[in-house]
């Protein structure tokens, strides 16, 4: 069956009740839309839906044409896009409007509204800087007769040869796992994963963060998170369970386009919100009766109003999750899901000052949303950016207005890949390398490329690292490396394949080495070792939460295991993650599934840990499933690709301008 898509502007947020669609003059869909509906047009500014809430189905249809791009929403200077299309949500029933379907959710009635924008909001990017053409004028249809219907060709998906060289021998759709019996503790697991389920429109879009019903302030711990949400996703669809994720793709990919102001300035087009709550409003004039709402948060209600980086690549992973474990590549192929993926890309490749290929962002932008000193190019962004552009790299449809998108993801891929490979990553052999550093380098063959200064390597590392094993570090700016072990950005390196094969074993040989430090008593350390003293006060700025060992300063976090354990699984050990799994076990249901441990091993509930944390929960299930058919597991992470090595193309200077750099000899021996 073929999906018609439909992309759209709204400053009215969706709600359950209506839907939108407005117009000014144009044929864009192929069609004129009659002079008598004109009178129709409601006027948004007096709507009884408040600007400020957007309701589930307040939709406006309306696109243009990108060559660079492709299929793009387009978007008012005052007003934002997104997206609907034809698929089933939850039980709404379909309209047809002249061949293109909508969905409806409305027992009572249903108002149609005519008007199609056609300014668009302009945005800057590399995509485009090697291309001189005028993609991004502004399509004005005056008459509204002229324009010839868009015809989207269904492709095939490139996704289905994929999997068939794979050879998985199991089911692609609604995967049935072999009968075992479930212990007792996956049971309540299981309950207490569906209890945090939120429904929308009577259909269910995610998970709360937590459910503690003792927690009589819940902040935003009752909102739905796109990356906390990511585990319970990966739970549900192992367990054959894909409706809930497609759900909550689809209404996030509405959320990408809304308004979102601090301080009257706008991020990003592509920026998607960190998390999102579902409200019951009273209708106007309606008493006792109401209407689901969605409230999304971009930043601007954060503490520290910080944008989610990772919201928008952790969607990436997860759209590509749910299509290689339910065979469902239709969803990619959407116009509207096409679109926002190079939304996301768009802002990820903007042109900057950038000197190196990796993301530069602020502190507290990712899972450690709080002041910590990550400030930069942290580890945790460049893997879930590395394995977002992969990701991408198998889902954007290739055409003529789309390879220039293609070409930024593939030479950004080779370049983030060698820079992480060879500046991030730290031995015994590279530590006494930067121990031995010379100092203020001014040549392009300089061998201290970032001035770091030899009195920068801390002293406990020197007693730590061990002799088999090494790490990324945290961080790398110029005249600094932050030498903090991250477990995330490297459990995700080994993932995405960002790390070389031996890096890689390198990995999870210091995890198994030092695994009373990292693991002890609850997986895992977020981050080791924590600051202190000093450190402390400088660094955090005296955060009474990211006390040394507690919160995201040492703490450990159980909602890892199911990210070390499809680490262990790619690398071949994985009787690691069942070590693991096997000393979670023993605390989380009695514990009552807190959201972090602290002390150095791990040994006390967090001090304002949340109990019954959903990603806790979760990171549990998400384990037992991996464990439990390792073949599934494997669709989940992504293997070493040599074509992007062979294909690395640096700037190293010299008269002869750019040349290609040697990745088979490079210059030390732990890059592979």
């Amino acid at each position: 069956m073929v999906s018609y898509s439909c992309i759209g502007i709204s400053t009215v947020r969706p709600s359950c009740r209506r839907i939108l669609i407005s117009y000014k003059r144009s044929s864009v869909f192929g069609f004129q839309i009659p002079i008598s509906n004109r009178s129709a047009v409601i006027n948004l500014s007096k709507s009884r839906v408040s600007p400020g809430i957007h309701t589930c189905n307040s939709i406006v249809l309306g696109f243009r044409v990108d060559p660079k791009l492709g299929f793009r929403d387009v978007i008012d200077l005052n007003r934002n896009g997104f997206c609907c299309s034809a698929s089933n949500w939850g039980r709404q029933p379909r309209v047809l409007l002249n061949g293109c379907p909508v969905g409806v959710y409305d027992r009572r009635f249903s108002r149609l509204v005519f008007k199609v924008a056609s300014d668009y909001r302009n945005h800057s990017t590399s995509v485009e800087s090697h291309v001189n053409d005028t993609s991004w004028e502004r399509i004005y249809i005056q008459g509204g007769l002229n324009v010839k219907p868009v015809v989207i060709e269904k492709l095939k998906s490139k996704e289905e040869n994929e999997d068939k060289l794979l050879d998985y021998s199991r089911s692609d759709v609604n995967t049935e796992f072999p009968d075992r019996k479930e212990s007792e503790i996956e049971k309540e697991a299981w309950e207490l994963l569906r209890g945090s389920i939120v429904n929308y429109c009577g259909s269910p879009v995610g998970t709360i963060a937590a459910a503690d019903p003792a927690d009589k302030l819940p902040l935003n711990y009752d909102q739905v998170f796109i990356r906390d949400f990511v585990p319970s996703a990966l739970a549900f669809l192992l367990n054959g369970e894909g409706e809930i994720v497609k759900n909550f793709l689809l209404h996030t990919l509405q959320l990408q386009s809304w308004e979102k102001t601090v301080d009257c300035h706008s991020p990003g087009q592509g920026l998607m919100p960190a998390s999102f709550k579902v409200r019951s409003v009273s209708l106007d004039g309606r008493p006792g009766e109401f209407e689901d709402v969605l409230d999304p948060d971009f930043g601007e209600s954060a503490i520290g109003r910080v944008a989610p980086v990772d919201s928008g690549l952790w969607w990436i992973i997860l759209l590509r999750a749910y299509g290689k474990i339910t065979g469902d590549y239709t969803l990619q192929e959407r116009v509207d899901v096409q679109t926002g993926i190079h939304l996301i890309l768009k802002l990820c490749l903007a042109d900057g000052f950038d000197m190196f290929p990796t993301l530069l962002v602020t502190d507290g932008s990712c899972m450690i949303d709080r002041r910590m000193g990550i400030h930069g190019h942290p580890l945790e962004i460049q893997a879930l950016f590395y394995s977002a552009l992969r990701c991408s790299q198998k889902m954007v449809t290739v055409n003529d207005t789309t390879k220039d998108l293609v070409a930024a993801i593939n030479n950004r891929l080779s370049a983030l890949c060698f820079h992480i490979r060879e500046y991030y990553w730290v031995d015994m052999k590279k530590i006494n390398e930067i121990y031995r550093y010379k100092t203020e380098e001014y040549s392009t063959d300089a061998i201290n490329k970032f001035n770091i200064y030899p009195e920068q390597i801390p002293s406990w590392l020197v007693d730590w690292i061990p002799e088999s094993g090494g790490y990324f570090i945290g961080n790398l700016q110029p005249a600094h490396m932050d030498f903090r072990f991250f477990t995330l950005g490297n459990l995700w390196s080994i993932v995405s394949s960002l790390g070389s094969p031996k890096q890689n074993d390198g990995i999870l040989n210091l995890i198994e080495e030092k695994w009373d430090d990292l693991v002890a008593n609850m997986p895992l350390k977020i981050c080791y070792p924590a600051l202190d003293n000093e450190e402390w006060r400088i660094i955090t700025g005296s955060d009474p939460k990211n006390t040394p060992w507690s919160y995201h300063n040492g703490g450990s976090w159980p909602t890892l295991l199911w990210q070390f354990t499809l680490a262990c699984i790619k690398m071949k050990r994985p009787e690691l993650a069942r070590k693991a799994i096997t000393v979670a076990e023993k605390r989380l249901s009695s514990d009552k599934w807190p959201e972090y441990y602290d002390t150095r091993y791990g040994r006390f509930i967090g001090k304002q840990s949340r109990l019954y944390q959903t990603w806790t929960i979760a990171g549990f299930l998400t384990s037992k499933k991996l464990l439990e058919n390792p073949e599934m597991a494997s669709k989940l992470f992504l293997e070493e690709d040599y074509q992007l090595l062979e294909n690395c193309v640096c700037g190293l200077g010299g008269k002869n301008g750019r040349k290609k750099c040697s990745r088979a000899a490079p210059r030390s021996h732990h890059v592979i």
